[in-house]
């Protein structure tokens, strides 16, 4: 495992592949698994299903190899305090000269710390139009992420790599 503050850019893209956003992190871990970048949010202030992102607060983003999600665990910015995770259903994740990429695919989980998961944007996803393949992969991602937060008090991103 490669531990160290390498910059990168990430690059959010929709399904079709075309940029929507762009910001900067630093690579905090890097191993066979995956990624582990920190990353702060660099928007205004935005309540969100109960939970108020705000410009600064600081996410630590996994990016696993090969599998159809990321995961964001989402600390507030003043007091460090952990708000959520929020997970993204997307396409393996690529990698190239610093920079790391991913397809969005709309569908999301959203975790609070007490456990309650909420999933997101289902009907966005449908509306897609994935082929069969991609469909049922993406789907088996939300059902993975499922899975790996039915103990949320005991998940650490850091730990996942």
């Amino acid at each position: 495992m490669k531990m160290g503050t390498e910059e990168i850019t990430v690059i959010k893209n929709n399904h079709r592949g075309k940029e929507t956003w762009r910001y900067d992190g630093k690579v905090i871990t890097r191993s066979d698994r995956g990624l582990l970048v920190e990353a702060y949010f660099n928007r205004s202030d935005l309540e969100f299903n109960g939970i108020l992102l705000k410009q600064g607060d600081r996410f630590l983003e996994f990016y696993p190899y090969g599998r159809w999600f990321n995961i964001f665990e989402v600390h507030d910015r003043d007091t460090g305090e952990l708000k959520a995770w929020y997970c993204n259903v997307t396409r393996p994740v690529n990698t190239l000269d610093g920079q790391i990429a991913y397809d969005d695919l709309a569908l999301d989980l959203l975790v609070f710390p007490d456990g309650k998961q909420l999933a997101l944007d289902f009907d966005e996803f449908k509306e897609l139009g994935l082929d069969p393949e991609e469909e049922s992969a993406a789907l088996s991602g939300l059902e993975e992420l499922k899975v790996i937060f039915t103990h949320p008090g005991r998940l650490n991103v850091c730990e996942m790599l």
